[in-house]
């Protein structure tokens, strides 16, 4: 276990690497016991390099369909992370979370994170899941994704009411009439939700 955090602190360079994030992240979690891939994330975590927290954050979100004190995690301890780029991460974990368990059968988990208090897990489904409709589910029920998103519109973390906006922006591309009438249903007397409309109305209102 040591010689891996030795490597990491080796093979990362200074200047933050995604693409090396995740490829190391993926790389262990595919040569490795689920078991040991979740007390390696909890010992990732622990680490002073934010790019090594990164990939803890990482292997949590792989091994979390197998323990739920590993989901708690993420989104009790993650999600207070400072680091806006380790929250960027948490948003990954969380969406292979959900694409390991199914995206419909993650519903109610989407539905929950979304009501949390904190904004940062709040932020992890919108911004973690996009492009919503390129993910299974979400493709062949679009509505589905649009309506879930329409719900943060008054948010009151304008951090989440971007993300919101551009998520379903990104979802009236290829789905623009499903997109036009939920926010042609909108109460634009918020300027919350104002916001919100117009992002996600750039390219189709």
């Amino acid at each position: 276990m040591n010689d891996f955090v030795t490597y990491l602190a080796e093979a990362l360079p200074e200047k933050d690497s995604l693409k090396l994030v995740k490829t190391e992240a993926k790389k262990y979690y595919q040569s490795s016991l689920p078991e040991e891939c979740r007390e390696m994330g909890y010992t990732l975590y622990r680490s002073e390099n934010f790019q090594i927290q990164e990939i803890g954050v990482l292997l949590l979100g792989y091994c979390a369909h197998l323990y739920p004190d590993a989901l708690a995690f993420l989104r009790e301890t993650v999600g207070r992370h400072k680091n806006w780029k380790v929250q960027e991460i948490l948003a990954m974990a969380f969406d292979n979370h959900c694409r390991m368990i199914g995206y419909e059968q993650a519903l109610p988990l989407i539905r929950e994170w979304m009501g949390d208090a904190n904004p940062n897990v709040r932020r992890a489904v919108s911004e973690g899941l996009r492009v919503w409709t390129g993910r299974p589910y979400f493709k062949e029920n679009p509505e589905t994704a649009v309506e879930l998103l329409a719900g943060l519109r008054e948010d009151a973390s304008e951090y989440v009411r971007k993300s919101v906006g551009n998520a379903l922006r990104d979802i009236s591309r290829k789905h623009p009439a499903a997109v036009a009438e939920e926010l042609g249903s909108w109460d634009l007397s918020s300027k919350k939700a104002q916001q919100v409309h117009q992002l996600a109305g750039k390219f189709i209102l």
